[in-house]
């Protein structure tokens, strides 16, 4: 092998380098790219929203979030509605028990126990991720009690053969 000397350069042919090779011109200022939604509207305080918004949904037990594509003007409702749907024609794993949306309760996330309100609109909550999950059954204390109980001391079981 040969190695090229310092003082070697390539021979000017006369033609424009292709532009790959051509030094680029920079402009020194910065463009900035931005997209601003809020444009007055015959000069009052009302501002343009965008028609769809693109919200993410995780669901309980489930492998990512469902993204859904859904009015602002929509409710809490149409947005469970929504999710349960897009999952179900995913085919997502694992399948829910239940594709009725009363059966569910949409969190900011899944940390928080106070659910949404089913009325309420999407572009007053101030957040485009959510989770998910199942309403909590209800059953009576009592039943409640007697499997605390059974839970805490299953010898107790045995206590009437002792006597």
């Amino acid at each position: 092998m040969t190695s090229v000397s310092p003082g070697h350069r390539r021979k000017f042919s006369g033609k424009d380098p292709p532009s790959s090779l051509r030094a680029e011109k920079h402009w020194s200022g910065v463009r900035r790219f931005a997209l601003t939604l809020k444009v007055p509207l015959d000069n009052s305080e009302s501002f343009l929203r965008p028609s769809k918004v693109l919200v993410n949904v995780s669901i309980e037990k489930g492998v990512g979030a469902v993204q859904v594509v859904i009015s602002p003007e929509d409710t809490v409702a149409d947005l469970i509605k929504a999710a349960l749907a897009s999952y179900k024609k995913e085919k997502r794993r694992p399948f829910l028990k239940n594709n009725d949306p009363n059966f569910y309760d949409l969190h900011y996330s899944s940390f928080t126990l106070q659910s949404l309100k089913v009325d309420e609109k999407l572009m007053n909550l101030g957040s485009r991720n959510f989770f998910l999950c199942s309403k909590p059954t209800s059953s009576s204390c009592s039943e409640k009690e007697n499997t605390a109980i059974d839970s805490a001391f299953p010898w107790m079981v045995f206590v009437p053969l002792l006597l």
